[in-house]
């Protein structure tokens, strides 16, 4: 019976374990852009900052960047839109984690971003857009 003991000392005998650490390292690293903007305020709130979606290890995501700001509001959430209309429940992604800074919501495997062009943040109570960044 093998077990990791065995196995790592075997691995590192034939100069396997440098080779795989080598090759898996950079592909679970890998990351592609998809698009990106930045974020306008709405309905008198300040929102700024930035916003990309990213593939990485074969989901996507939104991310949003260190210098995203939002000066505050009832139950924000993150979600897309299209051509000025906030998706609703068919691009909803969550509730917004922070009013500042670097954040990351996963899409549902079933969404595709490029059917949005547009990243909203959210007022759920009061059914209006506190910022919207278009996506390009």
């Amino acid at each position: 019976m093998i077990n990791r003991r065995n196995f790592l000392g075997t691995a590192g005998t034939l100069g396997v374990a440098a080779i795989v650490g080598t090759v898996a390292a950079p592909a679970l690293a890998q990351m592609m852009a998809k698009g990106a903007g930045t974020f306008e305020g709405r309905s008198n709130h300040e929102t700024s900052g930035s916003v990309k979606i990213v593939e990485e290890g074969g989901r996507t995501f939104v991310e949003l960047g260190d210098d995203f700001s939002l000066d505050g509001g009832p139950d924000p959430r993150v979600g897309f839109g299209k051509d000025g209309t906030y998706s609703g429940q068919d691009g909803y992604l969550g509730a917004l984690l922070s009013l500042n800074g670097k954040q990351r919501y996963a899409l549902p495997s079933t969404m595709d971003a490029s059917a949005f062009n547009e990243v909203y943040i959210w007022c759920q109570v009061a059914d209006v857009p506190l910022g919207v960044a278009s996506i390009k």
